[in-house]
């Protein structure tokens, strides 16, 4: 490809967002950027310094700690790989947990929050060549994004996705306790007032219930590469 473009992928939870992104742009040798890691990375600062639990979240303390929560993506020399940043600390192994999970809808739906992470989105994505994923990235992030897609399929399925993925990093937890969280965040992220959840209009609709990874890629591959040779 000549020129730089961007390229969104939306959808829900647990629908292989992050993980198509991340083949996208090193097929095409972008830069992924994973904006829920950037909204998982502020919900584990916020519980770690107690500014969330489960019953309150102290949003005059948040409010006030915003301008100094640096979130990037840097290569992690440990790794190889390019990873969220948090305040100078690698922190991908510990932004995947249950709690987490259980808290980044509520800080997601803020105001404040959100206005911050699209700041940052803005700035990392200014030169193009990038794919980013996330849940408003077509519709609020990057409205005029060259290429935007979005990914679906039934809240059970993304459940059973999530479950594998927790069990295989040896979380003890039941698949019920999973399902519960996948059905509260999709009715935070699709309810809340400010940006919300849904599809942009111009964005191609990909349904992944009965398809897999390499089936999904092709299938953005092969627009991708249709749209840019009639371009």
């Amino acid at each position: 490809m000549v020129d730089q473009f961007i390229i969104t992928i939306d959808g829900t939870s647990s629908t292989g967002k992050s993980t198509i992104a991340k083949r996208i742009a090193k097929k095409i040798g972008y830069i992924y950027i994973d904006s829920g890691a950037m909204y998982r990375a502020l919900t584990y600062y916020c519980i770690q310094k107690n500014i969330i639990s489960k019953t309150f979240i102290n949003k005059n303390i948040l409010k006030n700690h915003l301008p100094s929560i640096k979130i990037d993506f840097i290569k992690n020399p440990i790794s190889n790989n390019l990873e969220v940043n948090l305040n100078g600390e690698f922190i991908e192994g510990k932004i995947r947990t249950l709690e987490v999970s259980d808290h980044v809808s509520e800080l997601a739906k803020l105001d404040d929050v959100r206005k911050h992470m699209v700041r940052i989105q803005h700035s990392l994505g200014n030169k193009k060549g990038v794919v980013m994923d996330g849940r408003d990235i077509g519709t609020v992030v990057f409205p005029n994004a060259e290429y935007k897609f979005f990914l679906q399929a039934s809240s059970k399925l993304r459940a059973k996705r999530r479950y594998d993925e927790l069990v295989l990093k040896n979380k003890e937890i039941s698949f019920n306790e999973v399902f519960e969280n996948i059905i509260s965040r999709d009715k935070l992220d699709t309810n809340r007032s400010n940006s919300p959840l849904r599809k942009a209009s111009d964005a191609i609709l990909i349904d992944t219930e009965n398809l897999n990874l390499d089936q999904v890629e092709s299938k953005i591959m092969d627009y991708i590469n249709f749209s840019n040779s009639n371009s």
